[in-house]
């Protein structure tokens, strides 16, 4: 098995500010991260290439990221201050992503479930498979989602 991993470090960007509302600690109030995203693929063969995968085919994949983490403020579907970032979107004071829920092991699954899709309708998935995603708040600090889990 042949292995290869895309990382879009810290200085990508990714400038997130989230909370997890249900926390009892300082993670219920607003804070930020610039995370950072490290993806491993994997194949039993390389490519005509001799590559796993292509690093220049994953410019949609750091597109999709940005789209969803940079400048974003991430808010759970089910936080109960849902209509206050309603009303601080509506007055420019943040731009909303909505998911489910919310740090570094829902946006680890988050990042998963859209690159297992663009696998599949790139026509890559009958070669090369997603192994894990690791999103990083800091050098102290991450999450890994990972197929073998």
């Amino acid at each position: 098995m042949y292995a290869s991993t895309k990382t879009y470090c810290h200085e990508v960007g990714l400038s997130s500010c989230f909370r997890q509302w249900r926390a009892t600690s300082h993670c219920n109030l607003l804070h930020g991260y610039a995370l950072s995203v490290k993806l491993v693929f994997a194949a039993s063969e390389l490519d005509h290439n001799n590559w796993v995968i292509d690093f220049g085919s994953l410019k949609p994949i750091k597109a999709w990221l940005e789209s969803q983490f940079d400048h974003k403020t991430v808010v759970a579907k089910d936080d109960p201050l849902a209509d206050l970032f309603i009303e601080m979107e509506a007055e420019n004071l943040c731009d909303i992503v909505w998911m489910d829920n919310v740090g570094c092991e829902a946006f680890a699954a988050h990042v998963a479930k859209y690159v297992h899709r663009w696998l599949l309708e790139g026509g890559q998935s009958q070669r090369v498979e997603l192994v894990s995603v690791e999103v990083r708040e800091h050098g102290a600090n991450s999450a890994i989602w990972s197929a073998e889990v």
